[in-house]
């Protein structure tokens, strides 16, 4: 059953190569990338297809999922990647705290690009933080992490749960270990991470870039007010 999914999967995506896809994939992206160059919205309808099949043949379990989505991941490929991230999030009614070393060891091992972390992370390991919340502890030995996704992993985990206002002390923790982190992906994450933020938590947000604009690479400065008042935003970027 298995190798049968992955090959179906596999020649899936092969038959919906897309080449006009393909070569832009990799202006995205400055490291290289390798990817079938099949679009977004057709890798999440194969990847909702064959959950759906696995469901209904009582394949669906939380064991059998990671089981494929670690065979899917091994091949490097970013819609396979997808694939793996978005089953794992189906799944997550099923999360249990042994989980945090899956996720940690996916990051480690698998996530070599933004768009794979970000996947990941965003809903995934996300959903497993809102749940489970003292791991919230163990992004932030991800932010002092030598591995750059990690630490990037460490600010967007908490995108989606800061856009609903939760964990705002460990979001400022997160931003303090990364504020000078000399990776452009990662300050855009910790960036990304403060302007989810400032949504629930404008003032506190706000305030906490003004207090750290000094040492705050312009980069984060600017995805962090992103969302707030013309007003906010200028008196933010003033020198």
């Amino acid at each position: 059953m298995q190798a049968d999914i992955i090959a179906r999967i596999r020649k899936d995506l092969t038959e919906n190569i897309d080449e006009k896809t393909k070569s832009s994939s990799s202006r995205f992206f400055k490291e290289e990338v390798k990817c079938h160059g099949v679009k977004t919205s057709i890798v999440g309808k194969i990847a909702k297809d064959y959950f759906k099949e696995m469901k209904q043949a009582g394949k669906a379990d939380k064991k059998n999922v990671f089981s494929l989505a670690e065979k899917l991941l091994q091949s490097d490929y970013c819609e396979e990647a997808y694939i793996a991230f978005d089953w794992a999030y189906m799944v997550r009614d099923e999360y249990t705290e042994a989980d945090f070393q899956v996720f940690e060891r996916w990051v480690k091992n698998y996530v070599n690009n933004w768009a794979k972390c970000d996947t990941l992370c965003n809903h995934a390991v996300g959903s497993f933080i809102e749940e489970f919340p003292d791991y919230v502890e163990n992004l932030k030995i991800w932010a002092k992490s030598d591995n750059r996704w990690l630490r990037r992993a460490s600010a967007v985990t908490l995108v989606l749960p800061a856009r609903k206002g939760l964990f705002l002390p460990e979001v400022f923790a997160i931003a303090n270990i990364l504020l000078t982190d000399k990776d452009d992906l990662v300050r855009k994450g910790y960036g990304w991470m403060l302007k989810e933020a400032s949504k629930a938590h404008q003032q506190e947000v706000f305030e906490y870039v003004m207090e750290n604009k000094k040492e705050m690479p312009r980069t984060s400065l600017r995805y962090a007010i992103e969302k707030f008042p013309p007003d906010l935003r200028v008196e933010a970027m003033k020198k």
